[in-house]
């Protein structure tokens, strides 16, 4: 699911459901970051790292501790970018090389209805008027859902190149179905639309994040990727 969402320099190794031996994987100083996590937190914890040592060895990379830096955040060995994802019954990892991509984010969400209350304060008055439109067309498709998992998409892919905190307010995101429907759900684009001063990357500064999703059975998907600007890409005003 998370494979078809990403470019081919990007891995994705995905897992459903616990790996019985997903803690005793674990390398000591990630068991230590659990020593007062409750079990569905350290099954979780481990899924995801026995999907993300998978994704280094298929990227051709030593496997390794991944441990959490600041805000939670993933960090990765030199050289390499990734993102991770978990949710009852689903676990992802994509990495692929720092020379290939600026940064990438990805989320997983159960395929249900969110909250109202979480809605609320989540989504944009633009955003909630084009999820009435998607809901007209494509009912069965939990469209809040899927907006909530592309905004944690956005954040992980923002946080590695800023180290700033972004808000569900801080992007305006527009989501577009691609023609027609699989037999097994639907996919699509999405663009997220930087309300804050974004990221400057190799001295270009972006304001934009583009990505995929799918609705597929159980689970939403999102993945965003941000490529390196092309050489000669204007830096800015007067460049």
């Amino acid at each position: 699911m998370m494979e078809e969402l990403l470019p081919e320099s990007v891995v994705a190794v995905e897992s459903h459901g616990d790996d019985p031996a997903g803690e005793a994987s674990l390398y000591p100083e990630e068991l230590a970051v659990l020593s007062r996590a409750v079990g569905k937190r350290r099954r979780e914890f481990a899924a995801v790292r026995v999907c993300a040592r998978r994704a280094m060895e298929k990227l051709g990379v030593p496997p390794g501790p991944v441990l959490p830096g600041e805000r939670g955040a993933p960090r990765w060995p030199d050289g390499v970018i990734g993102s991770m994802t978990h949710c009852d019954g689903y676990g992802a990892a994509a990495l692929a090389r720092a020379a290939d991509l600026a940064s990438l984010g990805i989320d997983a969400e159960p395929h249900l209805a969110l909250p109202d209350d979480v809605l609320d304060a989540v989504a944009l008055p633009a955003e909630s008027e084009r999820l009435d439109r998607l809901r007209a067309r494509e009912p069965a498709v939990h469209w809040d859902r899927l907006l909530f998992s592309a905004k944690e998409s956005v954040y992980k892919a923002w946080f590695p190149l800023t180290g700033r905190w972004l808000d569900f307010s801080g992007a305006d995101i527009e989501l577009s179905a691609d023609p027609g429907r699989t037999a097994d759900g639907l996919s699509g684009s999405l663009s997220a639309r930087l309300l804050v001063p974004g990221p400057v990357v190799d001295g270009v500064p972006l304001q934009t994040f583009t990505g995929r999703w799918t609705a597929r059975h159980a689970f939403v998907a999102t993945a965003i990727t941000v490529p390196h600007p092309a050489p000669g890409t204007a830096s800015g005003p007067g460049a």
